[in-house]
């Protein structure tokens, strides 16, 4: 018998033939902005993380090519924390669009103001678990389709 040839056989002993691990760019991003979040993001961090109602909550997570700042894949409440910068012209029309993707794929977009958080976590929090506890759609139905999936 003929030993494998390179890039064959066991390749956890030879470590060779698979291809080399490619991350999506939104993933990426999602990583980086899990390092620096902000101070109202940390805070509300605190009281998402302890699942409330037994929701679990994802922090700067992916969806598309967007990164929501918290979520949750049961009820679908897609948290943004909006500070200063939001407040633009500019940014108002791209976050439309945002929200609108996040709709269409059957998010509740909630979207909170920075100033609330840095005042009151615990009640953002509780503000967010009530809506999770109505998710937009009935499970037994199944999920809405996704956009441009009709």
């Amino acid at each position: 018998m003929n030993p494998p040839r390179p890039g064959e056989g066991d390749h956890a002993k030879r470590g060779g033939g698979a291809s080399p691990h490619t991350i999506r760019p939104a993933v990426k991003h999602a990583r980086e902005l899990r390092r620096a979040m902000s101070l109202p993001e940390v805070l509300l961090w605190q009281q998402l993380r302890l699942r409330p109602n037994g929701l679990k909550f994802r922090r700067q997570h992916p969806i598309g090519p967007y990164v929501v700042d918290f979520c949750c894949l049961t009820s679908k409440p897609a948290v943004e924390i909006d500070g200063f910068a939001h407040d633009t012209a500019e940014r108002a029309a791209r976050d439309t669009i945002r929200t609108r993707f996040l709709q269409d794929n059957g998010y509740r977009v909630i979207r909170l103001p920075a100033v609330q958080v840095m005042a009151d976590a615990v009640g953002a929090a509780g503000a967010i678990v009530g809506c999770g506890a109505w998710p937009l759609h009935h499970p037994a139905g199944g999920p809405p389709p996704r956009a441009g999936e009709d």
